[in-house]
Parts: structure tokens; sequence; C-alpha cells
């Protein structure tokens, strides 16, 4: 039978998933019966709710039945949808990406809004991809081949070393993509995208040509990141910066020893024609070899006689000019500035400015060069401790001392960045960034939340030329190609003249253009290619046009570009975002989107940055699935960590973790980020928080067992969800908290507000629906009439049907086991709760003149009595009470409820909550607890409060605390000062309730 297959496929899901520990995208994880229309599932509801049951199989039948494809419900993408179309591409994680709680935080975003906008109706494209990440892949592959043969990549040389890339892509590279499904993403895998693919590489060549023949990309010799582990130059994103507060021993690969950093090394330059001397203070003291000058400041009195003279290097014998630039700052060390052109970059702008040389006295591989014995040759972190000594024997080192500073280190190979002089491709930045800011100042990019604008306006306006030349094997080679011309009337060219580059499609198109350019015949040009690669941001940078085609032309291109809006983190504003603006409308002359919404970073419980040596990256399968804590610290072992950081990282682990992470499923660890996604702030994410939304997740499994059974097994609902007229006073008010659920959570989507949403639903089901209105059902149900049956069952199942299209976005599969067990309102209803309409607020209208239950509800809930009593302030709100008291009844679990005439006063011993401004509820409790008991367990509550509060007084008091205090903390505890003050109000006022019934 149809039930019993998808129910065989659903078993074979979690077979897989329970029994494989590596899954992957090929396997058929959706078993016998996964294209079964799981519309059949007619089985009993298990008896508690579990992830896996839940989650094992749904996601391979959406697949199947191309529920996240546009062409859904229609002939062809182009066909004209008047509800709009929608349009979002992924920021393309790597190829060797992993899922960490930012990619879960990304994709939980973007799902519940690709799903939204589906669920809405429009033509609806979430456009999958993979970044072939130059870098971070060809590390993987460079330690792969040697930890298997003992080779490098120059034993195999280029051709083989990038067919093993393209092996083990091929091989490894789609982990990425079932990590993406597992987690439930609505996208469009068929128009998934690999920035190496062939249609997305042609239009890489096509972009560079293009602007290379406009001179808007061109070769110049600059300072350049450069990894001496890697040979190669680095971006900026690839740069992490470690500050150091003072002296500090640094691990640095290819030396047996740490290397000092974190000081300042103070020595003295004497004048060519005295003994005078000027002192200098370096943190790199070993670049002194590469001086060619020091700068003071025109204004500094100190050395106003020295302007124009010249101090003699003491172990090149080099004549260095005395300089006066404004960039010295007079207040820092002596106000002298030793100058190395070819290795910093201020020295490198003073440089430019004085027409200084530049003597590059370091190599690609990071030793000395251009130097004298006995330091040619050396390590440049050994040539450090050299250099110190050699100055001291000269009489001319002054002093060491502690010095904070940042030291900046590649993030992939753990080295530290040498500024290095190479000759590299560059974008001309300037023009493009203007088009990028002003369309952000016209509002035709809307940047959200507003306040990254400032950052936005700060980069376009101040931007660098852009260096986009790698020097990898694994990537997009550049289309670039060096002339040399056999012919005795043209001089030999020099690499950094542009003359002497021509780019092409083809090998044949350069050697046209070069013949062209010097006037000689094709047979007297010679050519090499560049051998650089691109930098991996500018493939990425038109992913939002090369993934359709473009420059080919193509109905996809035509319908999906521009896309809609573009999702992603903060960090990569500048990185990823503004080069997709600045590209795209270069190429295209459009936008490539119409609003960027940038999410905040992910960070723990404590709000520290997520890192390895800390022990808090967590893995969003070890969430979804749950994970030991044994398993965490064997995560540790796996990874690149120094011992005494593992050792760090497991005690970490230890303490955030001390029994593991529960299993929480996929559902809870969405809505969880969602809910916690406060615009512009930080996400200080406690993993063990999350099983709150899993609990969640099994109150609504029981309120919708509670539900289907109180419906029964021949109800069918009406053709709509207006009210009959025939509702009782608790069906109006939860038909009125509905309504009040989908205004909220439709705002809220619209204003990427997605706590609000997550808030409306999560309050609506939980506190209005399972706690109030299943309550008042249960007497209904057991002893009401036919026509209130009727009508509570169809406000029940309105309530039902709404509030999982609400909860679909946050919580697909939940949503959509529940939702498959329901009646349909029509016979040939939508298949899917994802692709049925999402609830608005012109369906789901509110009642007017309910909200009695509510506060009434509220007050008198918690508290078993034998008697309520309901005290009220006028004749209005006695009547109001008079109608409720079946339901506060029911609510309150007590045997009798009444309501006071003026005057009256509740009998002693009782309980006082205020309901409203209108009614105070007394339940009498003396003799069911006691009192004195409970006055003491709330005294010793008490002490512990104001304790707290004092010490948080005092820490908040201290005379420096406004200036050390980092402003987070500071608002942290402020927060946590409220909180204990507001918890302490409350144990007051229960202390004093419980008194008066002694």
């Amino acid at each position: 039978s149809p039930i019993t297959g998808w129910l065989t496929g659903r078993d074979v899901c979690l077979f897989v998933s329970n029994h494989c520990s590596a899954v992957g995208p090929s396997l058929p994880v959706h078993g016998d019966g996964a294209d079964q229309d799981p519309g059949d599932v007619t089985g009993p509801m298990p008896d508690a709710y579990s992830p896996q049951y839940v989650e094992a199989a749904w996601y391979p039948w959406w697949e199947s039945q191309g529920f996240f494809k546009p062409e859904y419900g229609r002939q062809r993408v182009s066909e004209p949808n008047p509800k709009g179309l929608f349009m979002m591409c992924i920021p393309p994680p790597n190829v060797t990406g992993s899922l960490h709680l930012g990619h879960a935080l990304t994709n939980a975003i973007q799902d519940a809004l690709t799903r939204w906008h589906r669920m809405r109706g429009e033509t609806t494209l979430w456009n999958p991809g993979c970044d072939h990440a130059g870098i971070a892949t060809q590390v993987v592959v460079e330690k792969k081949l040697w930890r298997e043969r003992g080779q490098t990549r120059h034993d195999l040389g280029r051709e083989a070393f990038v067919r093993e890339v393209w092996k083990w892509k091929n091989e490894k590279g789609d982990r990425i993509y079932h990590q993406l499904k597992k987690l439930g993403s609505s996208m469009d895998w068929d128009r998934a995208c690999f920035t190496m693919d062939p249609k997305l590489s042609y239009a890489v060549q096509e972009a560079f040509v293009r602007l290379h023949e406009e001179g808007v990309i061109y070769r110049s010799k600059r300072l350049v990141n450069w990894s001496c582990t890697l040979h190669s130059a680095i971006s900026d994103i690839e740069v992490d910066k470690k500050e150091l507060s003072g002296r500090t021993l640094l691990p640095v690969p290819g030396y047996k020893d740490k290397v000092e950093f974190g000081v300042l090394v103070s020595f003295a330059y004497k004048l060519e024609d005295s003994d005078e001397e000027v002192v200098v203070a370096t943190t790199r003291v070993e670049t002194m070899l590469g001086d060619t000058a020091v700068a003071v400041h025109p204004q500094d009195s100190r050395y106003q006689h020295l302007h124009g003279k010249r101090v003699l290097h003491p172990f090149t014998g080099r004549r260095m000019p005395i300089v006066c630039d404004d960039f010295v700052d007079m207040g820092f060390g002596t106000g002298a500035v030793k100058i190395t052109p070819a290795h910093d970059h201020n020295d490198y702008e003073v440089g430019q400015r004085h027409g200084l040389d530049c003597v590059t006295i370091i190599d690609d591989s990071g030793c000395l060069i251009n130097v004298p014995p006995p330091f040619l040759g050396m390590k440049r972190f050994e040539a450090r401790g050299a250099v110190l000594e050699a100055l001291k024997q000269k009489g001319l080192f002054k002093e060491v001392k502690d010095n904070p500073m940042v030291v900046p280190v590649c993030s992939r190979s753990k080295d530290v960045v040498e500024p290095l002089l190479k000759p590299q491709w560059y974008v001309r930045c300037e023009g493009l960034a203007r088009g990028a800011a002003d369309a952000v100042r016209r509002g035709d990019l809307r940047i959200l939340p507003p306040f990254h604008c400032k950052t936005w306006f700060q980069w376009m306006d101040n931007i660098r030329d852009w260096c986009i030349s790698r020097q990898l094997w694994w990537g997009h080679r550049i289309p670039a190609y060096f002339v040399t011309i056999d012919d005795p009337s043209v001089p030999p060219g020099e690499d950094t003249d542009g003359r002497y580059w021509v780019s092409g499609r083809s090998e044949e198109e350069a050697k046209d253009k070069a013949a062209k350019a010097f006037g000689v015949t094709t047979d007297k040009i010679s050519l090499r290619q560049d051998d650089d690669v691109l930098d991996t941001w500018f493939s990425s940078g038109l992913f939002p046009f090369s993934i359709f085609g473009w420059p080919n032309a193509s109905e996809d291109l035509k319908v999906f570009y521009p896309g809609t809006l573009l999702e992603t983190g903060h960090d990569i504003l500048f990185f990823w975002v503004a080069r997709m603006v600045m590209l795209g409308l270069k190429l295209t002359g459009k936008l490539p989107f119409r609003e960027v919404y940038l999410h905040a970073v992910v960070r723990d419980a404590h709000g520290r940055k997520m890192s390895k040596s800390l022990g808090n990256v967590i893995d969003p399968l070890d969430v979804i699935s749950g994970i030991t804590l044994e398993g965490l610290h064997a995560q540790l072992l796996e990874s690149n960590l120094e011992p005494a950081e593992v050792e760090r990282a497991k005690q970490g682990q230890k303490s955030d973790y001390p029994a593991g992470i529960p299993e929480c499923g996929t559902d809870a660890l969405r809505f969880a980020l969602c809910a916690y996604t406060s615009q512009g702030r930080d996400i200080n994410l406690d993993v063990n928080r999350i099983l709150g939304y899993r609990h969640f997740c099994n109150k609504l499994w029981n309120a919708t067992k509670f539900a289907i059974r109180g419906l029964g097994a021949e109800f069918q609902p009406p053709p709509g969800p207006e009210p009959s007229g025939a509702e009782s006073l608790i069906d109006r008010w939860i038909l009125s908290r509905l309504s009040l659920a989908v205004e909220l959570s439709d705002a809220g989507f619209r204003a990427y507000d997605f706590p609000a949403v997550t808030t409306a639903v999560y309050n609506f089901w939980l506190y209005e629906l399972c706690d109030v209105y299943l309550e008042c059902l249960k007497p209904v149900f057991a002893e009401g009439g036919a026509a209130a049956v009727t009508a509570a069952r169809c406000t029940l199942y309105t309530c039902l049907d709404v509030g999982l299209r609400l909860l679909s976005p946050f919580m697909p599969f939940v949503s959509e086991e529940l939702f498959q067990r329901l009646p349909r309102r029509a016979p040939h209803a939508p298949p899917s709760i994802c692709v049925t309409p999402y609830p608005s607020p012109e369906q789901v209208t509110r009642g007017a003149g309910v909200g009695a239950p509510a506060g009434l509800g509220e007050g008198a809930q918690g508290w078993a009595g034998r008697g309520c009593f309901l005290q009220c302030l006028d004749s209005g709100a006695a009547d109001a009470a008079s109608r409720c008291s079946a339901y506060i009844r029911s609510l309150s679990s007590s045997g009798l409820v009444r309501v006071l005439g003026p005057g009256e006063a509740p009998p002693a011993g009782c309980a006082v909550a205020v309901a409203s401004d209108k009614c105070t509820v007394h339940l009498l409790l003396k003799g069911l607890i006691d009192a004195e008991k409970e006055i003491s367990k709330l005294a010793g509550k008490q002490g512990e409060l104001q304790k707290q509060i004092e010490r948080l007084r005092e820490r908040m008091g201290t005379p420096d605390y406004g200036t050390k205090v980092p402003p987070k903390v500071q608002e942290a505890d402020a927060a946590k000062l409220q909180q204990s003050r507001t918890e302490l109000q409350k144990v007051t006022e229960a202390v004093e309730t419980f008194q008066r019934m002694i």
C-alpha cells in the first residue's frame, strides 16, 4: 500500500542515518517509497516526537516532487506570475567546507525566507552553488599527497596536480551539499553550480578579457600580503589579526622553536659626517637590513637640524637620507622612523613620495637575499636574533621593551604574513566603487540593517585597487600572456610594462592582438601565459549572473537576473557583496540584487568568537543528532591543534557540555537560530538552550495528536476558514489570537525581523493554543452539545492548519509531518505544506470584543485550588468574568469559580494574582500547601539575589569600569542587574502572598 511504501522509505532513511557515518548525496537515502504521496500518512502517530523519525525522509520526497524548482506549478519560468518573483543565490560555501553554526544561521534565515516567498505563490528560486576555494582546496590536496605518497605538487607538475584536485573534488566535494540538505535547505539542486564548471569558467575568462581591454584590469608591482608557506599572495580576508598585549612566543611553520613577537627594539643610526646618532624603534628588527631612509616629522624641533642629511647603514654601508613626512607620529617612540619600502605598507607609501629605493631582502620562501654575510640565506626570523646580536656588538643597540601589537597570520597556513613587492594583476576600483556607493545613496540598493551603510561608504569612498593574482595551480588561470617579439627593432619588454601583456579568450586571439599592437606578423610573436590564477573572490563576484550563463543569453538570465535579495554575514560585506555589486554594474549594467540583508555573527554562550582552540566550534550536525563529550573530544584529536590547545579545548568542552550535546533535531536548531537573530547584534548562542525548542516540537506533536483525536476520524473541514457564527467565546478568542499571530508573522517577515515571527508563532502555539484553548476544549468534547462540538472542531482545525503553515518556514520537517496527518479543506489541495499558501492577514480576520479569557486564564493558571474568586472593579468586568467562569474552572483546576459582588471580600487563605486592571483572581490554597515551608524556601532565594545584586553594583561602581570594561560586557552586566532586580521583586511579592495565608 502507499502508506507501507512511505513508511518503508522512512525506515530505510533512519537505518542509513543511524548506521552510516558518511552519507553522500549519491546514496539512495530515500528508500523504496520516497516518491509515494505522503498525504497517505494515515497510520497512528508515535507516542512521542522523535527528530530522527520526523526528519528521515521528507526531504527526498520534496525533491522528487519538484517543489523547490521555480517551474513548479507552471510550464516555464518565464510564464508571467501576478504574485511576483523571488530569486536569491547562496553565498557559495567552500568545496572543502564543513558546516559550522555560522553556515547553519545563514541557511536557516535564507531557507525561511525562500519558503515564505514560495508559500506566497511567487516564482521562487534559491540557487545553490559551491566555490572552488583556491587556497583552501590546494592546501587540503597537497597535505593529502604528502601524507599518502610523500610527494609535493612540484613532484607531480601542474597538470597532474590539477587532475588530483579534480579527483578529490569528485570524491569528497559534495559533502557540503549533503549537509545543506540535512538542514532542510530548499534549493533547486538541478541548477547547482561549481565555480570551476565550464559555464562559470567561461564567464570568468570573458570578464577578465573585457576589463583588461578597457584598462580596468592592469599589471603593477606593489606590496602584497605574502604567505611564505603557500608561496602565494593572499587576500585581506585570509589574514587573521592576532592581537598581542606584549612579549609573546608564537609557533611559526618551518621553525623548530617559537618566535618572539610583541617587543619594540630600539637602535641607533649614526650620521655619515659626525658621531651624532638618530634612534629608531621597530617590531621587526631583521627588516632594518632593507632600510633605505629615516623619516621625521617636518615640524619636529628635535630633528630640524638634520633635514637633508644622511645616516650610514652599519651592515650594508648604504647612505640613507633623512626625509620629512607628515605620516610620522612625533609622540611615538623617538619620533624618528626607519623606512623599509619593500617590506612595509606605510613605508612603501613614504618611499613612493620621496623616490626611495625599494630593496627586497626576503624571498618567496622567507629567506634573506640582497644582504651581506653572515645574514645572507638566513630564514627571516632566525635573522631577527642575528641582527639584534650584531647591533649589540657595534654598540648601536639601545633597548627592548614590551609592545602591544597585531601580528598578521595567514588563516590557511598559520604562517606570519610577509609584505613583499610583487608584479600582480589589479582591478582599478575607484570608478566601480563610486557606482556601488551611489546605488546605495540613491536607494536603488538597500542594505539592512541600515547602520551597515556607514561601513559601505567608508570602504567605497576610500577603496584601494584590488590585487586579483594568486600564485596557485588550482583555480582560474589568468588569460593573460607576456609577449616576446622576434624582431630586433622592438626592444624586449618588462613584466610590469602593460604594453607587453595581452589577454585573450584563446592563445590565438591573444597572438592576433599582440601582432596588431606591435605591427608585426603573428609568426614573430611568442606568448607565455601567466602562471597565476585569479583570486577566488573574482569568480564569486560574478556568481549572480555567471550561474545563468552570462555572457550568453538564456531564459534563466532574462528571468532571474537581477535577483531579489542577497543574504549573508556582515563580515563579507566588502569581500563578496561589494565585489558582486561593482562587477554586476560594470559588466551587465544592472545591480545584481535590490536588497542586502546582513545577519550577525554567531558566538558561544559566553560571547566568545567561535575558535577551534577554545573548543567552542560546534558542528550543526552534532546539535541535530547529538554527540557525547567523548565524541567532542575525539574531534579535537583529528584537528591541527597543538597538544596544549587540545587540552585547553577539552576543558572548555567539559565545562560547556559536561554530558555532551543532546539530540535536538534540525527543526529545533533552525528555530533557535532564527529566534536569536536580532538585527545588528551578535548572537550568543547557548547550544543547550536549543533543547528547549526540541521540547517545543514535542509540545506541537502532543497537541496535534490530541487535536486529531478530538476532531475524529470522520471530520471534514469546511471549505474556508471563515467562522460560521456558532463559535463560543473561547473559539472566538483563539481565532483572534491566531489572527494576531498571522499579522505579526507577516509584518516580521517583511521587515526581516525573524525573532518577531518566531515569538508570535511560539506564543500562539504554546501559551494560547496549548495552555488555554486545548484545556478549554476538553470539557466541550467530553460533554458539550453537537453544535458546540462542531464549531470547536472547525475552529481547532483552522488553528492547526494555519498554525502549522506559520511554522513551516522555520520548522519544515515537523510541520510537514503534522500537516500531512490533517484532513484537507478541498480535494485538490496542494500536496505539501511547503507549496501551500502562507497565511495572510486578509484571509484570517481578527474577531472583535474578545479578550477576557486570556487575562483571566493567565491569572488563574498554575495553581490548583479548591476555589477561585474573581474580584471585579465594575459590572462590565463582572459580566465578562461570569461568561468565562467555565473556562476559568478548567484552567485553574478549581472546583468552584465565583464572581464576587461589589464590596464582597474573598475568603482568608487565598493567593492573589492580577488578571487585568479590572479583575483580581483569588485562589483558595489554604490547607493545600505549607505556607511557612514555602516562605523559608523563598527567603533563601531572596538572600542569593540580594548578594548577586550587590556584587554587580560593586563591579559596575568601580572608577575605571566605564573605560576598561568592553561595551558588550557592560551591556550584559546591566541586563543581568535588571533581571536580578525583577526576580527579587517577584520573590518578595510571593513571600507577602504566603505570609497572608498563615
